[in-house]
């Protein structure tokens, strides 16, 4: 395999991708790595909302954005993630953290109302578009010269409990924590260090119905807790900062009074 040194311009700063990154978690997760200094990959499906979370970054902290560019991508397609790791590698020759962040959550139901559409939609965006990044990332942090990288994969609550009415993500959910523990075996040898955040109730779009009151496993509406998002870029900056000699392989990190310790 031939080694892939890293351009001078690439030097001062380390390379970060996030995907998902124009909205929610990915986009607090990717402002805070430009704050530090990183140099930020934004992939996702949609060009706008990639810009505008990037001007939003650069508006909170002057110039940020200068370090920051975007890539439009759907994860769940092979060659489009190829597309956009030849693209990291054109303009810099490595890759430092991957963010394993995009997904989706289908709509509800049993296993028998799930229709096949639904359950495959599921399965390309949360694992098979998990495991194009991861495998991606793997080849160019194993070629690259200093060797080694950091695999954040984004998990979840549900890969520990399910709520009802959520086969499809759940599934998914818990095959990320077979791929993080996999990945991060065979990592070893190259310096790529993989681990998880698992996240529960974080304040964003997708958590209002939450707090409005959503269905428990005993039947009843009831609205959870939720914790600012701050909690959750604290956490994960906190595994990006490590030394490739260390690693959380894995985290969860939750609203205090959410009903997860229980669930059922």
């Amino acid at each position: 395999m031939s080694e892939i040194s890293s351009p001078t311009d690439a030097a001062p700063g380390r390379i970060a991708l996030v995907t998902g990154a124009g909205s929610g978690i990915g986009k607090a997760c990717a402002q805070a790595l430009l704050h530090e200094g990183w140099t930020v990959v934004y992939a996702g499906r949609t060009s706008a909302t990639l810009s505008a979370a990037i001007a939003q970054a650069d508006a909170s902290q002057a110039g940020c954005g200068e370090r920051a560019w975007s890539h439009g991508v759907d994860v769940g397609d092979e060659a489009s993630v190829a597309a956009l790791f030849a693209a990291i590698r054109d303009r810099h020759g490595r890759l430092d953290l991957l963010f394993n962040n995009a997904g989706i959550f289908p709509p509800g139901g049993t296993p028998d109302v799930m229709d096949g559409a639904a359950w495959r939609r599921s399965v390309d965006t949360n694992l098979n578009g998990a495991f194009y990044c991861l495998s991606a990332a793997f080849a160019l942090m194993r070629a690259q010269s200093p060797q080694g990288g950091r695999i954040i994969n984004n998990g979840s609550i549900s890969a520990h409990a399910p709520r009802p009415n959520s086969i499809a993500y759940t599934t998914t959910k818990h095959a990320i924590t077979g791929l993080t523990k996999a990945a991060s075996l065979d990592g070893r040898a190259f310096n790529i260090a993989v681990g998880q955040i698992d996240i529960g109730n974080v304040a964003s779009e997708m958590t209002e119905r939450m707090a409005a009151g959503i269905l428990q496993a005993d039947g009843s509406i009831r609205p959870e807790a939720r914790m600012d998002m701050s909690a959750v870029t604290e956490t994960f900056m906190a595994m990006a900062r490590l030394p490739l000699s260390a690693n959380v392989l894995f985290t969860t990190v939750m609203a205090t009074r959410m009903p997860f310790v229980g669930r059922g």
